[in-house]
């Protein structure tokens, strides 16, 4: 009965696996940074519209005020 039992490699990592694995990891790190730099990009053309809104209401503004007065 004894002989009947196989022994069993161990539960560790093979090879195959491992590189799967980093690789998995490194595209992973690479589409995240990708997103992030497209999320960070259209918040800052945001940022931009808004400011350069702001800038043409102001001067706007003060023509307009200088006018009346």
């Amino acid at each position: 009965m004894a002989g009947d039992i196989e022994k069993r490699k161990s539960g560790g990592l093979r090879a195959v696996d491992g590189i799967v694995l980093v690789a998995v990891g490194v595209v992973g790190v690479i589409v995240a940074f990708w997103v992030l730099g497209a999320v960070a990009g259209i918040l800052w053309g945001l940022i931009k519209i808004v400011i350069l809104v702001a800038i043409v209401v102001g001067i706007l503004w003060l023509l307009v005020g200088r006018r009346r007065s």
